[in-house]
């Protein structure tokens, strides 16, 4: 006798072995036709993989969280077949599920086009109209090596000669394609539905390795129904719109070059974006008692050691050498905190000391991984540390939660998920001192009210964290701040402070950052916002436009009262229809265009006209300063 405990509290029973598939159709008809696979005591499987002991079982549908990566991966595998079927002499070689869908990689003598893509969509429908069923078994691996090998396909043959001895080998096959994969998968090709597309192609090395052989990769999507898909092809759409490195350029931001890879130039206006955004966060921070300092670039390798930082991050510090000794850029502020936490002696009275760095740190990131101001080599980090006692990490977890969340409404980000990220498998410190940060940081995070959900394993080297993941006007989410409980750091470094007992004890160190970098929060406002910053953060907020020469003089006089009233103001006296030049600075993404003419210096008007609005409205000087220089106010200051 079987038992099978259903999510409801409910549980089935069976004379022998039974599968999910069976347990489904008995439930009803409408289940077996939705669900895809399967959770049998928390691992998902096959609906058709025999269940022979006692189980807990969720039948998972398409409307289940996990469906897509299901989908996804079968989208790949329905790739790979098409990708056979129309060119037989070429290699599959691995099709992961990724985030927003999938990509298969393939060795091809002959490179694809993007009219392949077309065919090769073509093939993946008539694939899933065929309705193949897709079974699943277990092979020896030496039968499995000579398969592959049989058929060419020794890319295959090369993964089951890499697996561990003691694994399984398991295949699935659908139609007269089989391939090398753990599943679980759906039980028909007819199961995937129409809601794919192909993408993109692009190179990549075999087992991701430069010095391996180069293949062919094909990005697709993947969704539940073509509503979700059609959204996600909007989506990016709207993102290419919002292309932060485009808008960049017609704001005349930033910009890149090959010779600094990885590292912004700043023009004036993107550095004026730049500075207020910084005193923003430095009022805050002063507001919050906060302790500005500024620590050096670069340390002897010896003080990374110390840290854990030259064990677990080496590879993506930059090195030089000097008088027999080996230096590195810093790639984060934590261990010069500590450095200056340990001048002079501190009593369990300065505690909690918080000490905060807008710090220039340098990573070597992969050339392939940079992304315009979203992934840099040379980034300023909103860093700070607080030095606290065991006892204040609940307190001082909860005020930084509410500097954060005041920060984001201020910038205009609504919508912030919280996810707790345990000790991951690269760390330092015992698991005794683990337990401790994890539970000291659980305690915060329910003291502050947030509700989260779990990120295993993707912890700091040091410490457990929260990560902030912000949703943008579109919807994606981007991971910025975080707040990490670091028992590790200050025993290594040697930070102590005198007790109430007069004993010498261990400070923890709550390693915190609100936007993260600079750079990278400025790239994902540039795009939350299109370009259309609010009025406080446009680096130019005014532009005095004249309709004809004789205003000039008059356009000059409005523009030295408004800056004199703390607006960021420009003149354009070109001698060009005023069409053009609303045009011109509305690419500019400038908030407000005053036209200035005979009539508005005859008046002491202006002619404001917003981004975005087609008309315009008629203003006295004087009221339109007032409520210009009203709208400037910078939120939160005090």
């Amino acid at each position: 006798m079987v038992a099978i405990s259903l999510p409801d509290g409910s549980s089935r029973h069976y004379d022998g072995a039974v599968t999910a598939e069976q347990v489904a159709g008995d439930i009803g008809p409408g289940l077996a036709k939705a669900a895809i696979v399967a959770r049998i005591n928390g691992a998902l499987v096959d609906l058709r993989l025999p269940i022979e002991t006692d189980a807990n079982l969720e039948i998972i549908t398409r409307t289940s969280k996990e469906a897509l990566e299901v989908l996804r991966h079968d989208c790949a595998h329905v790739l790979a077949e098409a990708a056979k079927e129309l060119w037989p002499d070429l290699q599959v070689t691995i099709g992961p599920a990724i985030e927003d869908g999938f990509y298969y990689d393939f060795a091809k003598s002959e490179p694809f086009t993007p009219e392949d893509l077309v065919v090769l969509e073509k093939r993946m429908a008539e694939i899933v109209a065929r309705d193949e069923a897709i079974e699943r078994q277990v092979w020896a691996r030496d039968k499995a090596i000579d398969y592959f090998k049989s058929i060419g396909e020794h890319y295959k043959a090369e993964i089951i000669e890499d697996l561990p001895e003691d694994e399984p080998i398991t295949v699935y096959s659908q139609g007269d394609f089989v391939d090398l994969c753990r599943g679980p998968h759906l039980s028909s090709t007819g199961k995937l539905g129409d809601a794919f597309k192909l993408m993109s192609i692009a190179g990549a090395y075999w087992r991701g390795d430069h010095r391996n052989e180069m293949l062919q990769r094909i990005y697709g999507t993947c969704w539940r129904n073509k509503k979700e898909l059609k959204a996600y092809l909007f989506r990016l759409e709207e993102a290419e719109k919002r292309d932060h490195r485009r808008l960049g350029r017609e704001m005349d931001l930033f910009h890149f070059q090959e010779e600094a890879a990885g590292m912004p130039f700043w023009h004036p206006k993107g550095w004026t974006l730049y500075r207020l955004l910084q005193d923003y966060m430095r009022r805050r921070l002063d507001d919050a008692g906060y302790l500005e300092v500024r620590t050096p670039q670069l340390f002897d390798r010896k003080f990374w050691e110390m840290s854990g930082h030259w064990e677990t991050f080496q590879e993506h510090m930059y090195t030089t050498e000097f008088e027999d000794r080996i230096f590195a850029l810093k790639p984060m502020n934590c261990p010069g905190h500590v450095q200056i936490f340990k001048q002079g002696l501190k009593s369990y009275r300065d505690l909690p000391l918080r000490m905060a760095e807008f710090g220039s740190c340098h990573r070597l990131e992969p050339s392939g991984a940079l992304h315009g101001l979203m992934r840099v080599r040379a980034f300023t980090q909103d860093d700070a540390h607080i030095f606290c006692t065991v006892e204040q990490i609940s307190s001082e977890g909860k005020l930084f939660c509410g500097l954060l969340q005041a920060v984001y409404k201020d910038l205009g980000f609504a919508e912030v998920v919280v996810k707790f990220a345990d000790r991951p498998p690269v760390r330092v410190g015992a698991d005794e001192i683990w337990d401790r940060a994890e539970a000291a940081l659980l305690e915060a995070t329910e003291a502050a009210g947030l509700e989260y959900t779990l990120n295993p394993g993707e912890g700091a080297f040091y410490g457990p964290k929260l990560e902030f993941v912000l949703r943008d006007a579109i919807g994606r989410d981007w991971q910025c701040g975080t707040l990490q409980v670091d028992f590790n750091l200050p025993d290594r470094l040697e930070a102590s402070y005198i007790g109430d007992d007069s004993a010498r004890h261990q400070p923890v160190m709550l390693h915190r950052a609100i936007l993260g970098s600079f750079e990278r929060f400025i790239g994902v406002m540039i795009e939350h916002y299109a370009g259309r910053l609010p009025f406080w953060l446009s680096p130019v907020q005014v532009v005095l436009a004249t309709i004809t020469n004789d205003a000039d003089e008059y356009a000059n006089l409005v523009a030295a009262r408004m800056k004199a009233a703390g607006l960021r103001v420009e003149v354009d006296l070109r001698n060009e229809k005023i069409g053009y030049k609303v045009r011109e600075h509305s690419l500019a993404k400038v908030p407000v265009i005053a036209a200035v003419g005979q009539r508005e210096r005859e008046e002491n008007t202006v002619a404001l006209r917003r981004l975005g609005d087609k008309g315009q409205k008629v203003s006295g000087l004087d009221d339109a300063i007032a409520a210009l220089s009203a709208e400037g106010a910078i939120p939160g200051g005090s």
